[in-house]
């Protein structure tokens, strides 16, 4: 530990007493323990402190042991002065969703009759936060088995919106950017089968990127042979998820999909301009009803790509609506191969009936409708790379409405709809699972009232490197980490 006299010589003095750790963003806390200035034991008292503090009312951990997380920290510290090489993320704080295994702790999919199990090794992406010298914090929430866009549970209940308590965070990994936009860790992976990691970085404010599938090896789901699930990081800034990216890229024999190394600096992608580039704007994907001020905000936010030199166009790839592709094709095949984790039919009460009808679904799908959907996923491809050979980028909002009240399902427009619209139709995140291509949300303002809204950006086939580079370029055209919820 340092003495107060070179706390004070470096500045650090009020900061020890305050939780401005947890506000710095992971490239600079790196550099500021790299440097000797703080010490993963500095970071973890901050950030301990913060979690027990704002976690009660907030909901975003499930899993948290102080202990832990001071004897982990306590261990960073001592490698770095038996002068011990180190990882990328050294001492930096992250979370983990719980639908991700972390080898002995629960892994209860949100649901109440799995709260005994226990993972027993460490995913993919898990394994690696740690070898690169993360300090893992504990476990977010997240919807019974993810299935929705919102977090709640029979389990743990509901996660807030920082921005606004008693408004939803967004989901499936609600918990994972309530945390990082309250300051309880610059880092939080999440998971994203149909919007799961921008959604709720749209409404709490802050960046998530689906990539590419196989940029980052898939250990989410049973099955090995899923092009639209995928890890993903959750940030404060791009520059933090390009350094996640950096950790987590790369092949595993856990994931016969995950791509060969390319050899890319995420990091230093980020440095070149757009100048030039063309990008598409689609207010509404051909399908979606955006509302009024959330499109404002969004159109507004184009402004941005034209100041760093770029060309911006209204366009709309002509791909139909694939509601129901997805929904027949994707979301329910998926959650079908859940059916024998448990007996449905008669968990009335334990986990949300839309979940248990979600499941019936599955019993009713056909192979022909699976086919069909699948042809119209291929069609939807063919448009879409025919569309993107004009364009580098594709830029919508990422949802329709900003946070809605918490205790609704969905938002009102949708309320009464099937199932399946109440699920799909306020998210225009969907259709970039369907097309196994990369997409980030970045933040690109706020509503009268204060909740935040986020503009997505898409990419080409393989091109995470691009839509980072295009994501910093607007976060330095319209910076946000200025903005800190109440």
């Amino acid at each position: 530990m340092h003495n107060d006299r070179t706390m004070r010589q470096r500045g650090l003095i009020t900061m020890a007493s305050s939780d401005d750790l947890c506000w710095l963003s992971a490239t600079e806390l790196t550099g500021r323990i790299r440097a000797g200035e703080v010490t993963p034991t500095d970071v973890a008292e901050q950030v301990v402190s913060r979690v027990e503090a704002v976690n009660p009312e907030l909901n975003a951990f499930v899993n948290f042991d102080r202990d832990q997380v001071l004897r982990d920290a306590a261990e960073l510290t001592a490698a770095q002065g038996r002068g011990e090489e180190l990882g990328p993320l050294h001492g930096v704080p992250y979370s983990i969703k719980d639908l991700t295994a972390v080898a002995g702790l629960p892994l209860t999919f949100g649901m109440s009759p799995l709260k005994d199990n226990v993972a027993e090794r460490d995913a993919t992406s898990v394994a690696r936060l740690r070898h690169a010298g993360g300090l893992f914090l504990g476990k977010t929430n997240t919807p019974e088995s993810g299935y929705y866009g919102g977090t709640d549970n029979h389990l743990f209940g509901p996660t807030h919106n920082p921005w606004k308590h008693g408004t939803t965070p967004g989901g499936s990994s609600g918990g994972a950017a309530a945390a990082v936009a309250a300051g309880l860790g610059q880092l939080a992976e999440g998971s994203d089968g149909a919007g799961s990691v921008r959604i709720p970085a749209s409404l709490c404010g802050v960046v998530g990127l689906k990539p590419s599938t196989g940029r980052i090896p898939q250990t989410i789901l049973a099955g090995r042979y899923y092009h639209w699930a995928y890890h993903g990081p959750i940030t404060r800034t791009v520059a933090d998820n390009a350094l996640m990216v950096n950790v987590l890229a790369g092949p595993d024999p856990s994931d016969p999909l995950s791509l060969p190394a390319d050899g890319v600096d995420y990091v230093a992608e980020l440095d070149g301009d757009i100048t030039g580039w063309r990008v598409a704007y689609s207010p509404d994907l051909g399908y979606a009803q955006v509302d009024p001020e959330v499109a404002e905000i969004c159109r507004s936010a184009l402004g941005a790509f034209e100041e760093l030199g770029a060309h911006v166009a209204e366009a709309t790839p002509a791909w139909g609506d694939p509601e129901e592709a997805m929904w027949n094709g994707v979301w329910v095949p998926g959650f079908a191969s859940e059916h024998d984790m448990l007996d449905w039919d008669n968990l009335h009460g334990q986990v949300d009936d839309n979940l248990i009808e979600l499941m019936h679904e599955g019993r009713r799908l056909t192979g022909v409708d699976v086919g069909r959907a699948d042809a119209f996923r291929g069609a939807m491809w063919d448009t879409f790379a025919a569309f993107m050979a004009d364009y580098d980028l594709l830029v919508t909002p990422t949802c329709t409405e900003a946070a809605f009240p918490i205790t609704q399902f969905t938002p009102d427009g949708l309320l009464g709809s099937s199932l399946r619209h109440q699920l799909l139709g306020w998210l225009l995140t969907y259709p970039f699972n369907m097309m196994t291509t990369p997409a980030i949300t970045v933040p690109a303002g706020f509503t009268s009232d204060g909740r935040p809204v986020g503009l997505q950006i898409a990419g080409r086939l393989h091109a995470d490197a691009a839509v980072l580079r295009a994501a910093a370029n607007f976060e330095r055209a319209r910076p946000w980490s200025q903005h800190r919820p109440g």
